[in-house]
């Protein structure tokens, strides 16, 4: 079956969502049930694809120079996908490339599928725009229910979706890759090397942007610095907030845009992962996170605490509360065998959770639509 993908960028380990595809990547090279074309504002050098990828223009997105926004339209793209011949496309970004897509699919007869990876009407408040929540509801409702399914991986967002209208949504859980994230990468060095022996590492992964809900890890690492000597914030990750966030949390450790191996280490050698964005679809940093034998501190608000079992294999707390975030955080550092308990559970249920056995479902969830979409063209 030849497919056709469609993301914003193809940068590897850029974000969540790069990551998930070359996972997916990954299982297309080794199932060899799929033949792919990659399509994408931003793609790695020729001889760095492992499998065949196609660039079209795009401009810097304002304000945040790593992403990039194809141009809009199905101009660039319409030769080579024609030539390809695809069965299926499928999106996973709703930005203009993603929209050009959909089209390009209704107009030549071709089944569309998308991956819900990106919460943008949630955004809307951290950047006080009432009218880009509204937008952004409309925007996607209208782009997401021209496709067959719309995958969506927490069952949070799954309801949301519903309540807001999308018909074609379907719930398809991400994974975890096990072999990399897991309790056995913890580095006995990893806190010498910061000189935080002794100290609770609580650690925050993620891009570094208002919309991850760092307004509230800023204000529950001043709660907490005032309560206790004994605790240091890590965050892993880059953005253009990096140096107000410096500012603002000068006694914490800044680890950057981490290789995946390091960040596997960075993970397995914390005490406790800290995640209040509303905002996510899923949150693969919480499971990763919860693969390392880490316990969550999450937030009812948005995917990443559908992952969770409150009590049992992590904490929820309340969202956009850092006083809540903070008890909760503090239950875990008082109590050492309650957070090994959530510990342990948070790797057994992690271990369930295989890249295998979702991809194993999407496709056949692929066929069933081609064939399906085929039996109605024909009718």
């Amino acid at each position: 079956m030849k497919v056709a993908y469609f993301n914003g960028t193809m940068k590897k380990e850029h974000d969540g969502v790069t990551r998930v595809l070359y996972r997916l990547i990954d299982e297309i090279i080794r199932t060899k049930q799929i033949d792919p074309l990659f399509i994408s504002a931003i793609v790695p050098p020729v001889e760095e694809q492992p499998v065949e990828m196609f660039h079209v223009p795009s401009f810097a997105f304002p304000g945040y120079k790593d992403y990039r926004v194809a141009v809009p339209g199905r101009i660039f793209f319409e030769n080579k996908l024609n030539n390809f011949n695809p069965d299926l496309i499928h999106i996973n970004s709703p930005c203009p490339l993603g929209y050009a897509a959909v089209k390009y699919g209704m107009a030549k007869n071709i089944p569309v599928v998308a991956t819900y990876h990106t919460h943008f009407p949630s955004y809307a408040k951290y950047y006080n725009v009432k009218a880009l929540e509204i937008f952004g509801w409309d925007y996607l409702r209208n782009l997401y229910n021209k496709c067959q399914t719309v995958y969506v991986p927490s069952l949070p967002i799954l309801d949301e979706l519903k309540n807001h209208g999308f018909e074609t949504v379907e719930y398809l859980p991400h994974g975890v890759d096990t072999k990399l994230f897991n309790p056995s990468a913890k580095s006995d060095m990893w806190k010498s090397n910061f000189a935080i022996e002794g100290k609770f590492a609580l650690l925050f992964a993620g891009r570094l942007v208002w919309e991850k809900g760092l307004r509230t890890l800023v204000d529950t690492y001043s709660v907490l610095s005032g309560q206790r000597t004994d605790i240091k914030f890590v965050l892993a990750g880059d953005g253009p907030l990096k140096d107000e966030l410096i500012s603002l949390m000068p006694d914490a450790i800044f680890l950057g845009q981490q290789p995946v191996n390091d960040l596997a280490v960075s993970f397995a050698s914390s005490d406790i992962f800290v995640f209040p964005s509303t905002t996510e679809t899923f949150g693969n940093v919480t499971l990763e996170a919860m693969a390392s034998g880490l316990p969550p501190v999450c937030v009812k608000e948005g995917g990443a605490y559908g992952i969770i079992q409150n009590s049992k294999t992590g904490l929820i707390a309340k969202p956009r509360d850092p006083s809540d975030i903070a008890d909760k955080i503090n239950i875990l550092l008082n109590n050492s065998d309650y957070k090994n308990t959530l510990s342990s559970n948070a790797l057994l249920f992690a271990k369930t959770q295989s890249w295998e056995n979702n991809f194993k479902k999407l496709f056949r969830s692929y066929e069933s639509i081609v064939h399906n979409y085929n039996l109605r063209s024909v009718a």
